[in-house]
This record gives C-alpha cells, structure tokens and sequence, in this order.
C-alpha cells in the first residue's frame, strides 16, 4: 500500500507538469511563472524550495540525535528565508531579472561582474546533485532497487514535469509537495510518533537532560550554521528565482516572511519527531533512518506511504528548483558569458557600459515558441548532467560544502553590496569576489573543508577588498545608478 501511494505520487506529478505546460507560453512564464504568483502559490513554493532532505529527513535525524538542539539548521533556513523577504525580496522583485548575475550587471553595468554566474552554476548544479542521491535512497528502500535505479526513477519524474512547464509546473508540482509536507509532517508523523513515545511527559522521562538543552551542539557551531544558511539563503539563485516569480512587492515581502515562519514550525516538529524517534528507536545506526523507519513501523499502511512521500516532496521539490535555476543561469549568464570570451571578448569590458540592459527587456518580452524551446533543451542536458554525476559520485557533500563557501564567502558581500551601498562600484564588486574566493579555498586547504575558519575567512577579506576598492576607484556612472534606480522605483 506505501508503494502504491508513492506511485500515485510521482504520476501526480508527471501531470502537473503537463498542466503547467499549458500555462507557459512565453519565456518569462518558463523561467519565472510570468511573475504572476499571487500569496498562496508564492508562500508554497518559497516553502517547498528550501525545505529539502535536509530539512524534512536531515531535521528529524539532528532531533533524534541532539535532541532540541537539532532545530538549529532549520531555523537558519527559516531567519534567512524571513530576513531576505523583509529586507530585499521587495527590491528584488521590482528589478525584473532573472538572474543574480544580471542584477549585478544592472547595479554596476560592464560584464566583470558576470563571471560570479559560473560559481552560482556550480552551486546550484551541485544542490540539485545532492537532492537526487537523497530521493533515490527513498526509492531504493520502497522498490528494491540499486542507487543508480533509483536516481534514474526520480530524473525522469523531475526532469519530466520541469522540463514540461518551467516554473509553472514546478509551482504546481511545489503546491502539491508542500500540501503533502505539511500532512506529512504535522498531521501524521508528529502526532503518532508523540503518541508512541508516551507523549511529551514520556520524551521527558525517557531521554536525558542534554536532549532538551537547545545550546547543546555548541555556540561555534550553531553561529557557524547560521553564517552559511542564513546568508546562503539571501544570495542562492534558486531562491531569488523563486522572489521574481511574485506578482508584486508586497506578495514577495509578507508571502515570503509567511513562508519563513512556516519553515520555523516545520523544523520544531521535525526536531520533537527526531527526540520521538530516540525513543521507540534507539538503536538506530543513523538519526537519518529515523524519518522512515518512524512511518513505516509507527503509521497506518497507507499514511506511512503519505508520510514517505512527504520525504521524496521534499527531496524532489529542492531538486527541480536547483535545476530550472542552473538552466537559467547556463542559458542567460554562462553561455554568453563564454562565447564573448571565445570570439576575442573581454569579461571585464568598461564599466561605464550597461550591456545587459537590452538583453534583459528583450528576454522579458520574447514571447517566441522557438525561446522556450531552447529553455526546455537546456533544462534537459543539464538535468542529464545531473543524473551522471549523482550515479557517478557516492558522496557530493565536500563538493557540496565547497561550492556554500564559496557562495557565502566570495558574493555575499558583493552581491548584498550593490543592494544596500551606493558607492560601491563594479571594480570593488569584481575584486572582492576573486579574493573572497580565494581567502576560502586557501584555508580550506589549510584548515579542512570541513572547518568553520573558511567560510570566515572568506566573508572578512571579501568586505576589506569591497570597501577599500569602492573608496579607491570612480563611482559608479550616473546614467548606469539613473538605470538601476529606475527599475527599483517600478
């Protein structure tokens, strides 16, 4: 019975997929849901998007092994989700891009800044590698079948729907995981597992004191989570393209702070059904088994399928949202990038052009078939891309850990930057990237990839180039900041 509610589940998705086809007409509809999310979609997609694996089955795990404490990863996600919507989704909103690298370019005009695309690439490639290992252990659990099987089962599912409608069908399918997230989560699993542990007075009877000390993985480590989520969360191109599909402002600004505080209660359940876990499950190998072995051996036959594919929702969800973001950013950003390299150009041509304005209002208003076709070849070679590399690669978590410190540590700082300080120019913007880049890289290689010194490191070398190099060089062009202010003032 599990197995066939996960079935039901995929076809579910397959068809929203084709339903969101019939929505995307144009390629701002592929690309950004045609900007047109009103609260309710906006809300579910921004909340399907950052809750992953990590969140859904890693949440529960970090409850199940450090108690409270485990809810530290997931209110990073929650304070980064609430700070962005509070302070920038609005701004982000009235830009009209669909692509860091072409706000960076609108803020500073010249095209040194684009390179910081082919990092952001990296990242999000990287994301949606991660997301398909973790839903193919699901499968491979439930169908019997190997990794590589079962990676291949979830390609074709997300691939399928997201190559169908862009973000439209990513939307729709988003709705539906998050309906099936919070069911999952809230309705089903806290309850019976509270239940099985002998409610709250058996949590207390049953585990020790440090399991509800909210500061017991440590001070340094809980910082340390917050520096690379939360900040990761203000700057990941999978969630700003989430930003730009909103229909106003306001919809970005309260619809997104509705989702962070979603997510907040989503990972205090995910933490108080981990301590369940450790419970009626002791004996665990990892608290990562935890979320399933709760559903199957605590749950109805029927709701522990629900609850199972509350898990694959979340995994899949990540997923396709890294991957319509790298097609993006390859087709918009990478690709034009490398062929003005290839035909003699230069990266960083004068800054006191603004190439990027004509690209962009003819991007936003190309309504051509042939377009979006192009935009659906590219989600499907880089979703193949995708696909090989998780069948190849058993473990992407250092990969995975370089590619957020980079993110955080080299455009953190550039990229919030050019949002909040008008004297910041395209030479301090491009300069901070290289050196924030480096200083991490370097001491990874010094301190471990694992340490928490990189990131650091990176963050502080990255703000002195940034504000040294703006003070030292021209301002920004007035006609490029006339530009920029133009677009914020829509």
């Amino acid at each position: 019975m599990n197995v066939a509610v996960i079935i039901l589940y995929l076809l579910l998705m397959l068809f929203l997929g084709w339903v969101g086809k019939r929505r995307a007409r144009s390629t701002e509809d592929y690309r950004v849901a045609g900007r047109r999310l009103g609260p309710v979609f906006y809300t579910g997609t921004m909340s399907a998007v950052v809750l992953g694996g990590a969140a859904t089955i890693g949440g529960v795990g970090l409850g199940w092994t450090y108690g409270l404490s485990g809810v530290w990863l997931v209110t990073a996600i929650a304070v980064g989700v609430i700070v962005l919507s509070l302070l920038f989704a609005g701004r982000l909103q009235r830009l009209r891009v669909y692509t860091v690298s072409q706000m960076l370019g609108l803020r500073f005009g010249g095209r040194a800044v684009r390179a910081s695309s082919i990092v952001i690439l990296g990242y999000t490639l990287m994301l949606a590698v991660t997301s398909t290992s973790a839903y193919a252990s699901v499968f491979g659990v439930l169908f019997g079948i190997d990794r590589a099987w079962g990676i291949a089962l979830g390609a074709v599912v997300v691939i399928g729907y997201s190559i169908l409608g862009g973000m439209w069908s990513i939307t729709l399918t988003d709705l539906l995981q998050f309906a099936i997230m919070t069911v999952g989560m809230f309705l089903l699993l806290l309850p019976f597992s509270l239940h099985a542990a002998g409610g709250w007075s058996g949590l207390e009877q049953r585990l020790d004191a440090a399991h509800f000390d909210l500061g017991a993985r440590g001070p340094g480590h809980i910082v340390t989570m917050f520096v690379v989520y939360t900040l990761g969360i203000l700057v990941g191109q999978d969630i700003w393209q989430r930003v730009f599909t909103a229909r106003s402002p306001q919809v970005a600004r309260w619809g997104g702070t509705a989702s962070g505080v979603y997510v907040l209660l989503y990972g205090v359940a995910g933490a108080v059904i981990g301590m369940a876990g450790a419970v009626v499950l002791p004996d665990l190998a990892s608290g990562d088994e935890a979320f399933a072995a709760l559903a199957e051996g605590y749950l109805p036959v029927g709701l522990g399928g629900l609850v199972l594919a509350a898990g694959v929702a979340a995994m899949m969800s990540t997923a396709s949202g890294a991957l319509i973001a790298s097609a993006t950013v390859a087709r918009v950003d990478v690709v034009p990038l490398l062929r003005s390299l290839a035909g003699g150009g230069s990266a960083a041509e004068d800054a006191t052009s603004h190439p990027d304005t004509e690209q962009l209002s003819l991007e936003v208003t190309g309504e051509s078939e042939a377009a979006m076709a192009l935009d659906r070849w590219y989600v499907l070679g880089l979703g193949v891309v995708v696909t090989i590399i998780a069948m190849l690669v058993p473990s992407v978590v250092t990969a995975l850990t370089i590619a957020y410190g980079i993110l955080v540590g080299g455009l953190l700082v550039p990229i919030l930057g050019a949002l909040v300080w008008q004297r910041a120019t395209g030479a301090a913007a491009g300069w901070s990237m290289v050196v924030g880049t480096v200083g991490v890289l370097v001491s990874m290689a010094v301190f471990g990839v694992e340490a928490n010194a990189p990131i650091y490191v990176g963050l502080a070398a990255s703000l002195v180039v940034f504000v040294g190099v703006s003070l030292a060089t021209p301002p920004t062009p007035r006609h490029v900041l006339g530009a920029w202010r133009e677009r914020l003032a829509r």
